[in-house]
């Protein structure tokens, strides 16, 4: 591993115990024991949620590192494929029809989105394995997805439905427990593990299709790779927080001047970053003033729209 990556770990360790810690009750070090009653708030309350906070943040940072790497476009998130809005429309049905009494039910229609819009995505793109016929194909679900979303929030049978159905768009990772561990982590693994197998291809993927075609990467196997670990990674991220914005575009851009250009070399260091970030960010938004919780997604929200647009300023700058 490269410095960054012991400096970023380094980083992580140190959120997750601040996570564990932090809140409207402060938890010492010296109550975590069983001895204490106070212990219960972090095996039942808090480390699931810093849990889902390190495996969300770093499914997040990678797919955004892994996307841009294979459309060689700095500004690519997760978001652009349609994953993230497909499983946020497929756990909206859930709410809407009233199927999210259970504890699975709401993952597993996420994950169903997901899983739905993968396979269009793939049948749209088609066999060809190109990257601008495949970045519309995900703009077009982007936009259907959403579309269907709002559809569903103005049709809501009831005000508290759509209520709930706005709640849960924001994306939070209060009140999760070790069932939605249970459900979320080892697919998060499973599409992390795929995406972790691109960084060779992406790497030759850099000097162009066809050089890349010469030296053996086969474009719709590295698609169907890209795609199934996205899909995966992202869909089982979004069913257990909510829509979750900006870490996959934010993080790869942060580590990239410390690991190096090389999609290859960008991936730890994303994964690692992303994980340190939204654990801080959801430390913080529980230590915020509020009368009640901050939601997550909301403050990812504030700090990625200036990141992007300081992002588009210093292209356009490049660019003159």
């Amino acid at each position: 591993m490269t410095r960054i990556c012991w400096c970023l770990l380094a980083g992580v360790l140190l959120a997750a115990a601040l996570s564990l810690a932090a809140g409207k009750v402060w938890v010492p070090l010296d109550a975590w024991t069983a001895a204490d009653p106070r212990s219960i708030i972090i095996v039942e309350l808090r480390l699931p949620r810093t849990l889902l906070a390190l495996a969300v943040g770093a499914a997040l940072g990678l797919s955004g590192a892994a996307m841009q790497g294979y459309l060689r476009n700095p500004l690519a998130d997760p978001g652009l494929f349609g994953v993230s809005s497909g499983a946020a429309l497929g756990a909206v049905c859930a709410l809407y029809f009233g199927y999210a009494a259970q504890a699975w039910l709401l993952p597993g229609f996420a994950l169903a989105g997901a899983g739905i819009t993968m396979a269009a995505l793939a049948v749209i793109a088609g066999r060809s394995g190109s990257l601008i016929l495949f970045t519309l194909a995900g703009m077009i679900l982007t936009n259907i997805t959403g579309s269907l979303t709002a559809l569903a929030i103005s049709l809501a049978p009831t005000p508290f439905v759509a209520s709930e159905i706005v709640t849960w768009l924001m994306g939070a990772l209060t009140d999760r427990s070790w069932n939605d561990v249970r459900v979320a982590v080892p697919l998060i693994a499973v599409g992390v593990a795929v995406l972790a197998r691109t960084g060779r291809a992406l790497d030759a993927l850099t000097l162009g299709e066809q050089a890349a075609r010469s030296m053996g990467v086969d474009p719709r196997r590295l698609q169907l790779m890209i795609v199934a670990g996205i899909a995966l990674a992202v869909g089982a991220s979004v069913a257990a927080a909510g829509v979750i914005g900006f870490v996959g575009l934010i993080v790869p851009h942060l580590v990239r001047p410390f690991a190096g250009h090389r999609p290859s070399a960008t991936l730890l260091p994303a994964a690692l970053g992303g994980a340190l970030l939204l654990t801080l960010a959801d430390s913080l938004v529980r230590l915020a003033p509020t009368v009640s919780e901050l939601r997550l997604g909301i403050a990812m929200s504030m700090l990625g729209g200036p990141f992007f647009l300081y992002l588009l300023i210093a292209m356009r700058r490049r660019l003159a």
